[in-house]
């Protein structure tokens, strides 16, 4: 496998998972024009990755096949615009982006003219034999415009991002750099193209620049493009991992306070211990219905706790006053705080609740 291929592997492999990722986020927020944008963005590159494929293994100005490259650079073109876009919705007034947009489709609508002008007039012979001047006049007006609008993006992003969140701005740095690589690359390709309209020989060296350039620039664009979302999508699986850990450590304090308050449990539904063990549905749900519970019956046992003396573990304190509520020993109906958390959060109190089941759990029964 040559680096070309495996620079083609590794777009595709990257590539589709983001385009469905964010399809699956416009489905969220389908208003959200700059995210329609973002969207058509990675649907035109994962539309013109294909039909590059097809046309076959060639590199500029070498053709392919020249109705599969016509098709292939139109999503291209389509790509650089949706970014452009994406930029003037994000940062500009509704009413202002519009018209940034109106005309920033006037050199699209220019090169993709130029381009299906040389497809029509090609002539109908293998791709080796195609006229020079047509398949010059083919690349140059799609690299013209990709080269511009990759730099005119690359700007976009980088003034875009000073006043973006964090996790948006290192996204958006990371797409800068590819735009960089890619105006360089464009602007390279350019260069091939026109020594190769003079007749002269193309040295190999730059050839394979506009590769290790062009390649990583589109891999760069699609992380950058997708590091805010899977950025945010990381931060809410810690906190489930988080809470599904919690929920389980309560599990030995809960357990004792349920079986003495059962009338407490905010749920009726008794619980398969199979499916509580294994489910990973309504974590969230679970982890704060079991905090409360468990903070409840602290509360409701906790006048058993008070009339004890207070020296020794609280673990087994709070065992002794689970044997005497059993027992149905009378008690008074002042309490006592019991695993009082440092500050006020819930997971403040669900970390001082974890060290007490803790504790519990290794207290005899």
């Amino acid at each position: 496998m040559n680096s070309k291929v495996a620079l083609l592997v590794v777009q595709g492999v990257i590539l589709y998972p983001a385009l469905l990722w964010k399809s699956y986020q416009l489905t969220r927020a389908p208003s959200d024009v700059a995210r329609w944008m973002v969207t058509a963005c990675l649907a035109c590159f994962a539309a013109s990755y294909p039909l590059g494929l097809l046309a076959g293994d060639v590199n500029q100005p070498d053709p392919g096949s020249i109705v599969p490259l016509l098709f292939q650079h139109i999503f291209l073109c389509g790509l650089v615009y949706s970014l452009a876009c994406f930029f003037l919705f994000s940062a500009l007034p509704p009413a202002r982006a519009r018209r940034r947009a109106w005309q920033e489709a006037v050199p699209l609508g220019t090169a993709i003219l130029v381009m299906a002008s040389v497809t029509v007039l090609m002539p109908d012979v293998p791709p080796t034999a195609y006229p020079r001047a047509g398949v010059s006049v083919f690349y140059l007006a799609a690299d013209l415009y990709l080269t511009y609008g990759i730099a005119s993006a690359c700007f976009f992003a980088r003034r875009y991002a000073r006043g973006a969140a964090p996790r948006l701005a290192r996204g958006l740095l990371v797409a800068s750099v590819g735009f960089a690589l890619g105006a360089v690359g464009g602007a390279t390709l350019i260069a091939v193209v026109l020594v190769h309209w003079a007749g002269a020989a193309i040295p190999w060296l730059l050839v394979q620049a506009t590769v290790f350039l062009v390649f990583p620039s589109a891999i760069l664009l699609v992380i950058g493009l997708s590091y805010p979302g899977a950025a945010t999508r990381l931060a809410a699986a810690r906190v489930w991992w988080q809470h599904l850990r919690t929920y389980h450590q309560l599990g030995p304090l809960w357990t004792r306070l349920h079986r003495a308050f059962p009338e407490d449990a905010l749920s009726r539904t008794p619980l398969n211990p199979w499916r509580n063990a294994l489910s990973l549905l309504g974590v969230h749900r679970r982890y704060y219905r079991r905090v409360i519970e468990c903070r409840d019956g602290l509360v409701r046992i906790s006048p058993y706790v008070a009339q004890l003396p207070h020296d020794g573990p609280l673990a087994d304190r709070l065992t002794e006053a689970l044997r005497a509520h059993a027992r149905r020993e009378p008690v008074g109906e002042v309490g006592m705080p019991i695993a009082v958390p440092d500050g006020a959060g819930l997971d403040d109190d669900a970390r001082e609740l974890v060290a007490l089941s803790r504790s519990l759990k290794a207290a005899p029964a």
